[in-house]
């Protein structure tokens, strides 16, 4: 297998506004599970796939001018775009899956929580890539954040995991319920190592000379025609109420145009100047993000070990943004 050649040391400006771009897309993406709380019996699976497939549509519809230029480049990575596709298009089905099977906290924790540590090993093994102490650090820091988060959450509204729902039912709706816990895991495993890859990949994409908005249009360009011809257009006839309301309709194209367009902007501008294993960490603010949004929006609760998991977060985020010589 040919190796990629290690990565640069961006300068520190650049790596600053990189990771401060990285910021703003988790911030956005911060915001989906409030916004999807005022959808109305709306599968979560739709809305997700028709979010990540108009946003990977309209990225790629932006980046025409850079895909021109760059075709030749692309098409002769056309191996890593496909590839790079299709974690794109799992990743959305795994992890919207997963908050539905093992519940929200559980879901997202599993997921945010596994995509630096994969991007980690990605680099390492094609892209001998060296993590610094720093990394570990801000890594163990976040992860116990985001788990204490997960721990302090308390009344996600109307949304019972399904094994809360067992326990009131007889022994063997309790079992199935803990498999379906058990796989939703799985799945937020798969979702944050489909992440991990396809932001990988792009970054190496734009090491190989291809224009930031080139590499993420190519990616989600293909994987947004591939959700919306599939599954999107399937959920879409399956379950219409994805636009029975103007609520509904609103919330689905706020998540269209908003996180999965504007914050994946942001993201492939950040992937230019930092690693994705640091870009992964720098996500970590999504939780926190959202778990703030729950409180002041939804009206949710939040026990004092989740606000300590906050301020672990903040302190992973400060140690990651603060510009460091040598951090590659």
């Amino acid at each position: 297998m040919t190796t990629i050649s290690p990565l640069t040391s961006p300068p520190s400006k650049s790596g600053v506004l990189g990771s401060l771009a990285v910021l703003f897309a988790a911030l956005l993406w911060g915001t989906t599970g409030t916004a999807a709380h005022f959808n109305q019996d709306v599968s979560p699976l739709a809305t997700g796939a028709f979010a990540m497939g108009i946003g990977g549509v309209l990225q790629s519809w932006v980046a025409r001018p850079n895909i021109t230029d760059c075709l030749g480049l692309v098409l002769a990575q056309k191996r890593w775009v496909l590839i790079g596709a299709v974690c794109v298009v799992i990743y959305p089905l795994a992890f919207y899956t997963s908050m539905h099977l093992a519940g929200v906290a559980i879901g997202t924790v599993i997921t945010i929580a596994t995509a630096p540590l994969a991007a980690a090993i990605l680099e390492r093994l094609f892209g001998h890539h060296r993590l610094t102490p720093s990394w570990y650090l801000s890594l163990a820091l976040g992860i116990a954040g985001v788990v204490m988060m997960a721990l302090g959450e308390t009344g996600h509204k109307g949304m019972p995991t399904p094994l809360a729902a067992g326990q009131s039912a007889d022994g063997r709706l309790a079992f199935t319920d803990e498999l379906a816990r058990l796989a939703g895991i799985a799945l937020g495993i798969i979702a944050g190592v489909t992440y991990a890859a396809y932001s990988l990949i792009a970054r190496r994409m734009m090491e190989g000379g291809i224009h930031a908005r080139a590499a993420m249009g190519s990616l989600f360009g293909v994987a947004g025609i591939a959700l919306i011809a599939g599954l999107g257009l399937s959920m879409l006839v399956a379950d219409p109420r994805l636009f029975a309301t103007a609520g509904n309709a609103g919330v689905a194209l706020y998540m269209a145009l908003v996180p999965m367009f504007l914050g994946y902007l942001a993201f492939g501008y950040g992937l230019k100047t930092i690693a994705a294993s640091k870009a992964t960490l720098l996500t970590l603010f999504e939780p926190l993000v959202a778990a703030l949004l729950a409180v002041t929006i939804v009206g949710e609760h939040i026990a004092p070990l989740g606000w300590l998991g906050m301020v672990l977060i903040a302190i992973c985020l400060v140690i990651q943004v603060k510009p460091q010589r040598n951090i590659e």
